[in-house]
Protein backbone atom coordinates (compact mmCIF):
# COMPACT_ATOMS: atom_id res chain seq x y z
CA UNK A 1 0.00 0.00 0.00
CA UNK A 2 0.97 3.55 -0.41
CA UNK A 3 2.69 5.29 2.82
CA UNK A 4 1.13 7.58 5.00
CA UNK A 5 3.28 10.37 3.82
CA UNK A 6 2.55 9.56 -0.04
CA UNK A 7 -1.65 9.29 0.81
CA UNK A 8 -1.33 12.62 2.68
CA UNK A 9 0.61 14.17 0.02
CA UNK A 10 -2.29 13.04 -3.02
CA UNK A 11 -4.79 13.99 -0.56
CA UNK A 12 -3.30 17.29 0.14
CA UNK A 13 -3.01 18.01 -3.69
CA UNK A 14 -6.50 17.13 -4.83
CA UNK A 15 -7.63 18.85 -2.24
CA UNK A 16 -9.23 16.34 0.19
CA UNK A 17 -10.11 17.12 3.47
CA UNK A 18 -9.51 13.68 5.05
CA UNK A 19 -8.16 9.94 4.52
CA UNK A 20 -9.88 6.83 5.79
CA UNK A 21 -8.36 3.60 6.17
CA UNK A 22 -10.70 0.55 6.57
CA UNK A 23 -9.67 -3.00 6.19
CA UNK A 24 -10.61 -4.78 2.89
CA UNK A 25 -11.37 -1.37 1.59
CA UNK A 26 -9.06 0.65 -0.76
CA UNK A 27 -7.94 3.78 0.88
CA UNK A 28 -10.49 6.44 0.81
CA UNK A 29 -10.49 10.80 0.71
CA UNK A 30 -12.89 12.98 1.08
CA UNK A 31 -13.33 14.96 -1.84
CA UNK A 32 -16.07 18.14 -1.84
CA UNK A 33 -17.68 15.87 0.99
CA UNK A 34 -17.86 12.63 -0.92
CA UNK A 35 -16.01 9.59 -0.05
CA UNK A 36 -13.73 8.54 -3.25
CA UNK A 37 -11.18 5.52 -3.38
CA UNK A 38 -7.49 6.61 -4.04
CA UNK A 39 -6.33 3.14 -5.18
CA UNK A 40 -7.85 -0.22 -6.33
CA UNK A 41 -6.31 -2.04 -3.89
CA UNK A 42 -7.95 -2.96 -0.58
CA UNK A 43 -5.79 -2.84 2.48
CA UNK A 44 -5.27 -5.79 4.12
CA UNK A 45 -5.08 -6.57 8.21
CA UNK A 46 -1.40 -6.23 7.88
CA UNK A 47 -1.86 -2.96 6.23
CA UNK A 48 -3.60 -1.79 9.02
CA UNK A 49 -1.56 -2.60 11.61
CA UNK A 50 1.22 -1.40 10.34
CA UNK A 51 -0.14 1.75 10.11
CA UNK A 52 -1.59 1.67 13.49
CA UNK A 53 1.81 0.79 15.00
CA UNK A 54 3.57 3.80 12.88
CA UNK A 55 1.04 6.91 13.64
CA UNK A 56 0.96 5.10 17.71
CA UNK A 57 4.24 4.89 18.22
CA UNK A 58 5.48 4.34 21.76
CA UNK A 59 1.62 4.29 22.50
CA UNK A 60 0.49 1.69 20.29
CA UNK A 61 0.00 -0.78 23.08
CA UNK A 62 -2.26 1.98 24.96
CA UNK A 63 -4.00 1.76 21.44
CA UNK A 64 -4.19 -1.79 21.16
CA UNK A 65 -5.70 -1.95 25.30
CA UNK A 66 -8.11 0.73 24.73
CA UNK A 67 -9.38 0.70 20.99
CA UNK A 68 -9.04 4.59 20.24
CA UNK A 69 -6.03 6.83 20.18
CA UNK A 70 -5.89 10.71 19.01
CA UNK A 71 -3.20 12.59 17.65
CA UNK A 72 -1.87 14.83 16.08
CA UNK A 73 1.20 15.64 13.81
CA UNK A 74 2.57 15.98 10.26
CA UNK A 75 2.52 13.47 7.30
CA UNK A 76 3.27 14.40 3.70
CA UNK A 77 4.20 17.90 4.48
CA UNK A 78 0.79 18.89 5.60
CA UNK A 79 -0.03 18.95 9.73
CA UNK A 80 -2.99 16.12 10.26
CA UNK A 81 -5.25 15.49 13.05
CA UNK A 82 -5.79 11.66 13.90
CA UNK A 83 -7.96 9.23 15.17
CA UNK A 84 -7.04 5.50 15.26
CA UNK A 85 -9.86 3.08 16.34
CA UNK A 86 -10.40 -0.64 16.29
CA UNK A 87 -13.64 -2.10 13.86
CA UNK A 88 -14.24 -6.02 14.58
CA UNK A 89 -10.38 -6.33 16.44
CA UNK A 90 -8.82 -4.69 13.34
CA UNK A 91 -6.91 -0.90 13.20
CA UNK A 92 -9.03 1.98 11.06
CA UNK A 93 -7.86 5.16 10.54
CA UNK A 94 -9.63 8.58 10.14
CA UNK A 95 -7.25 11.15 9.29
CA UNK A 96 -7.83 14.94 8.43
CA UNK A 97 -5.80 17.41 6.88
CA UNK A 98 -5.81 20.47 8.67
CA UNK A 99 -4.27 23.99 6.64
CA UNK A 100 -0.78 24.63 7.33
CA UNK A 101 -1.13 28.33 7.42
CA UNK A 102 -4.37 29.73 9.97
CA UNK A 103 -6.25 31.43 7.40
CA UNK A 104 -6.91 34.96 7.68
CA UNK A 105 -10.29 35.47 9.82
CA UNK A 106 -11.58 37.67 7.06
CA UNK A 107 -11.09 35.23 3.92
CA UNK A 108 -13.56 32.26 5.60
CA UNK A 109 -17.38 33.62 4.34
CA UNK A 110 -18.34 34.18 8.35
CA UNK A 111 -20.91 37.43 8.71
CA UNK A 112 -18.65 40.58 8.23
CA UNK A 113 -19.67 41.61 12.07
CA UNK A 114 -17.99 38.09 13.13
CA UNK A 115 -14.35 39.80 13.37
CA UNK A 116 -15.94 42.17 16.40
CA UNK A 117 -16.03 38.82 18.52
CA UNK A 118 -12.68 38.99 18.70
CA UNK A 119 -12.48 42.77 20.65
CA UNK A 120 -14.82 41.11 23.36
CA UNK A 121 -12.96 41.10 27.01
CA UNK A 122 -15.11 38.55 28.91
CA UNK A 123 -17.95 36.22 28.20
CA UNK A 124 -18.74 33.26 25.69
CA UNK A 125 -18.46 33.06 22.73
CA UNK A 126 -19.63 29.47 20.88
CA UNK A 127 -18.56 27.92 17.62
CA UNK A 128 -20.97 24.99 17.05
CA UNK A 129 -21.96 22.49 14.11
CA UNK A 130 -21.43 18.52 13.06
CA UNK A 131 -18.10 17.14 13.18
CA UNK A 132 -16.56 18.41 9.58
CA UNK A 133 -18.12 21.82 9.91
CA UNK A 134 -15.22 23.87 10.27
CA UNK A 135 -15.63 24.84 14.05
CA UNK A 136 -11.95 24.63 14.66
CA UNK A 137 -10.77 26.51 11.21
CA UNK A 138 -13.01 29.84 12.31
CA UNK A 139 -11.85 29.45 16.31
CA UNK A 140 -8.13 28.81 15.26
CA UNK A 141 -8.86 32.03 13.09
CA UNK A 142 -10.56 34.57 15.50
CA UNK A 143 -7.72 33.66 17.95
CA UNK A 144 -4.76 34.43 15.52
CA UNK A 145 -6.70 37.40 15.12
CA UNK A 146 -6.72 38.20 18.58
CA UNK A 147 -3.04 37.05 18.63
CA UNK A 148 -2.05 39.82 15.98
CA UNK A 149 -4.38 42.80 17.73
CA UNK A 150 -3.70 42.17 21.22
CA UNK A 151 -1.55 41.66 24.01
CA UNK A 152 -3.09 39.37 25.75
CA UNK A 153 -2.29 35.78 27.35
CA UNK A 154 -3.83 32.68 25.58
CA UNK A 155 -4.66 29.53 26.58
CA UNK A 156 -6.08 26.47 24.79
CA UNK A 157 -7.30 22.99 25.94
CA UNK A 158 -7.24 20.59 23.25
CA UNK A 159 -7.59 17.10 21.90
CA UNK A 160 -5.60 16.93 20.45
CA UNK A 161 -3.90 19.88 19.80
CA UNK A 162 -4.67 20.93 15.72
CA UNK A 163 -3.16 24.15 14.53
CA UNK A 164 -0.06 25.18 15.81
CA UNK A 165 -0.03 29.60 17.30
CA UNK A 166 3.48 31.41 16.51
CA UNK A 167 2.82 33.96 19.22
CA UNK A 168 3.10 37.54 17.52
CA UNK A 169 1.35 40.01 20.17
CA UNK A 170 0.11 37.64 22.77
CA UNK A 171 1.55 34.78 24.73
CA UNK A 172 0.09 31.37 23.91
CA UNK A 173 0.21 28.05 25.45
CA UNK A 174 -1.55 25.25 24.41
CA UNK A 175 -2.24 22.08 26.44
CA UNK A 176 -3.44 18.97 24.63
CA UNK A 177 -5.48 16.70 26.99
CA UNK A 178 -4.29 13.75 28.26
CA UNK A 179 -0.22 14.77 27.54
CA UNK A 180 -0.12 18.32 29.27
CA UNK A 181 -3.84 17.64 31.38
CA UNK A 182 -5.78 15.22 32.61
CA UNK A 183 -9.28 16.22 31.25
CA UNK A 184 -10.89 19.30 29.60
CA UNK A 185 -12.80 20.06 33.54
CA UNK A 186 -9.41 19.97 35.26
CA UNK A 187 -7.59 21.87 32.42
CA UNK A 188 -9.69 24.17 32.56
CA UNK A 189 -9.60 24.71 36.21
CA UNK A 190 -5.91 25.37 36.47
CA UNK A 191 -6.32 27.93 33.58
CA UNK A 192 -8.20 29.99 35.70
CA UNK A 193 -4.42 30.32 38.02
CA UNK A 194 -2.63 30.64 35.06
CA UNK A 195 -3.29 34.13 34.74
CA UNK A 196 -5.08 34.14 30.90
CA UNK A 197 -7.48 36.85 29.31
CA UNK A 198 -8.74 34.42 26.63
CA UNK A 199 -9.51 30.57 27.14
CA UNK A 200 -10.01 28.08 24.37
CA UNK A 201 -11.91 24.81 25.08
CA UNK A 202 -11.44 22.51 22.29
CA UNK A 203 -14.82 20.75 23.16
CA UNK A 204 -17.36 21.59 26.33
CA UNK A 205 -18.82 18.14 26.84
CA UNK A 206 -19.48 17.54 30.41
CA UNK A 207 -21.03 19.64 33.15
CA UNK A 208 -17.66 20.21 35.09
CA UNK A 209 -16.57 22.12 31.70
CA UNK A 210 -19.59 23.67 31.31
CA UNK A 211 -19.97 25.23 34.45
CA UNK A 212 -16.03 26.32 35.01
CA UNK A 213 -16.07 28.02 31.65
CA UNK A 214 -19.47 30.26 32.98
CA UNK A 215 -17.16 30.52 36.30
CA UNK A 216 -14.66 31.88 33.80
CA UNK A 217 -16.51 34.44 32.18
CA UNK A 218 -17.96 35.58 35.02
CA UNK A 219 -14.43 36.36 36.85
CA UNK A 220 -13.70 38.43 33.43
CA UNK A 221 -12.50 35.71 31.14
CA UNK A 222 -13.27 35.70 27.82
CA UNK A 223 -13.82 32.08 26.89
CA UNK A 224 -14.24 30.19 23.17
CA UNK A 225 -15.87 27.00 22.92
CA UNK A 226 -17.65 23.95 20.87
CA UNK A 227 -20.47 21.99 21.12
CA UNK A 228 -21.99 19.44 18.39
CA UNK A 229 -25.00 21.43 17.99
CA UNK A 230 -27.15 22.41 14.27
CA UNK A 231 -28.84 25.42 15.79
CA UNK A 232 -28.24 28.98 18.35
CA UNK A 233 -31.20 27.45 20.82
CA UNK A 234 -29.91 23.74 20.35
CA UNK A 235 -27.08 24.95 22.03
CA UNK A 236 -28.58 26.97 24.74
CA UNK A 237 -30.95 23.58 25.73
CA UNK A 238 -27.63 21.50 25.32
CA UNK A 239 -25.59 23.25 28.03
CA UNK A 240 -29.03 23.67 30.52
CA UNK A 241 -29.77 20.32 29.56
CA UNK A 242 -26.84 18.89 31.05
CA UNK A 243 -27.76 20.58 35.03
CA UNK A 244 -30.30 18.70 37.05
CA UNK A 245 -33.67 19.97 36.79
CA UNK A 246 -33.25 21.95 40.17
CA UNK A 247 -30.19 23.86 39.09
CA UNK A 248 -31.55 24.98 35.15
CA UNK A 249 -32.93 28.59 36.30
CA UNK A 250 -30.04 29.26 37.61
CA UNK A 251 -27.57 28.05 34.96
CA UNK A 252 -29.93 29.97 32.44
CA UNK A 253 -29.56 32.98 34.66
CA UNK A 254 -25.33 32.55 34.45
CA UNK A 255 -25.80 31.79 30.86
CA UNK A 256 -28.08 35.01 29.96
CA UNK A 257 -25.44 37.08 31.57
CA UNK A 258 -21.75 35.79 29.82
CA UNK A 259 -23.12 34.42 26.18
CA UNK A 260 -22.26 36.90 24.15
CA UNK A 261 -22.86 35.19 20.57
CA UNK A 262 -23.32 31.28 18.48
CA UNK A 263 -21.58 31.18 15.49
CA UNK A 264 -22.89 27.68 13.97
CA UNK A 265 -21.76 26.50 10.52
CA UNK A 266 -22.52 24.36 7.84
CA UNK A 267 -20.61 23.45 4.63
CA UNK A 268 -22.42 22.85 1.70
CA UNK A 269 -21.56 21.57 -1.84
CA UNK A 270 -20.81 24.47 -4.31
CA UNK A 271 -21.96 24.67 -8.21
CA UNK A 272 -18.62 24.76 -9.43
CA UNK A 273 -16.41 22.23 -6.78
CA UNK A 274 -15.74 22.86 -3.55
CA UNK A 275 -17.70 23.77 -0.70
CA UNK A 276 -19.41 26.63 0.99
CA UNK A 277 -19.86 27.90 4.71
CA UNK A 278 -23.37 28.91 5.72
CA UNK A 279 -23.07 30.40 8.95
CA UNK A 280 -26.53 30.81 11.63
CA UNK A 281 -24.99 34.06 13.56
CA UNK A 282 -26.27 34.70 16.86
CA UNK A 283 -25.83 38.53 18.89
CA UNK A 284 -27.01 38.00 22.61
CA UNK A 285 -29.37 40.78 22.96
CA UNK A 286 -31.55 42.06 25.90
CA UNK A 287 -34.69 40.28 24.20
CA UNK A 288 -32.29 36.90 23.85
CA UNK A 289 -30.81 37.03 27.01
CA UNK A 290 -34.87 37.55 28.42
CA UNK A 291 -35.89 34.29 26.30
CA UNK A 292 -32.70 32.44 27.50
CA UNK A 293 -33.75 33.18 31.09
CA UNK A 294 -37.42 32.45 30.72
CA UNK A 295 -36.48 28.87 28.97
CA UNK A 296 -38.37 30.31 25.68
CA UNK A 297 -35.59 29.19 22.90
CA UNK A 298 -37.92 27.71 20.72
CA UNK A 299 -38.66 31.84 20.58
CA UNK A 300 -35.13 32.60 19.70
CA UNK A 301 -35.08 31.61 16.08
CA UNK A 302 -37.02 34.76 15.68
CA UNK A 303 -35.12 37.00 17.54
CA UNK A 304 -32.46 36.24 15.52
CA UNK A 305 -34.18 36.83 11.90
CA UNK A 306 -35.10 40.53 12.81
CA UNK A 307 -31.57 40.72 14.29
CA UNK A 308 -30.20 42.09 10.41
CA UNK A 309 -29.15 45.66 11.66
CA UNK A 310 -26.62 44.29 13.77
CA UNK A 311 -25.53 41.49 12.09
CA UNK A 312 -27.32 38.35 13.10
CA UNK A 313 -28.58 36.15 10.89
CA UNK A 314 -30.27 32.63 11.03
CA UNK A 315 -29.02 29.19 9.14
CA UNK A 316 -32.06 29.26 6.38
CA UNK A 317 -31.45 33.15 5.68
CA UNK A 318 -27.76 32.49 5.42
CA UNK A 319 -28.67 29.95 2.65
CA UNK A 320 -30.89 31.72 0.98
CA UNK A 321 -28.01 34.69 0.40
CA UNK A 322 -25.68 31.53 -0.89
CA UNK A 323 -28.17 30.70 -3.50
CA UNK A 324 -28.51 33.99 -4.37
CA UNK A 325 -25.34 34.59 -5.23
CA UNK A 326 -24.54 31.99 -7.19
CA UNK A 327 -22.26 29.90 -4.67
CA UNK A 328 -24.75 27.03 -4.42
CA UNK A 329 -27.82 25.55 -5.73
CA UNK A 330 -31.40 26.22 -4.70
CA UNK A 331 -31.97 22.34 -4.20
CA UNK A 332 -28.89 21.83 -2.34
CA UNK A 333 -29.51 24.86 0.01
CA UNK A 334 -33.32 23.35 0.68
CA UNK A 335 -31.86 20.31 1.87
CA UNK A 336 -29.59 21.43 4.48
CA UNK A 337 -32.39 24.28 5.57
CA UNK A 338 -33.91 24.15 8.81
CA UNK A 339 -37.32 25.66 7.02
CA UNK A 340 -37.15 24.07 3.54
CA UNK A 341 -40.29 26.09 2.85
CA UNK A 342 -38.81 29.27 3.75
CA UNK A 343 -35.79 28.74 2.00
CA UNK A 344 -37.72 27.60 -1.46
CA UNK A 345 -40.14 30.85 -1.06
CA UNK A 346 -37.29 33.15 -0.75
CA UNK A 347 -34.22 31.54 -2.85
CA UNK A 348 -35.71 32.96 -6.12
Amino acid sequence: MMTIDELVAKAKADGASDVHLICSLPPKYRLDGQLVDMTDTPLTREDCVNVARELAGLEYERFDDWGELDSAGTWGGNRCRVHLFKQQGIPSLALRLLREKIPDLTTLGLPPTAIELTKLHKGIVLVTGETGSGKSTTLAAMLDYINHTRRDHIVTLEDPVEYIYHPDLCAINQREVGKDTKSFSEGLRASLREDPNVILIGEMRDRDTIETAITAAETGHLVFGTLHTGSASDSIDRIVQVFPEGMQTQIRLQLSMTLCAVLTQQLLPKKAGGRALAVEFMIVTDAIRNLIRGGNTPQIANAIATSAAIGGQTMDQALVKLVRSGAVSRETAISYAHDPEFVKRQAV
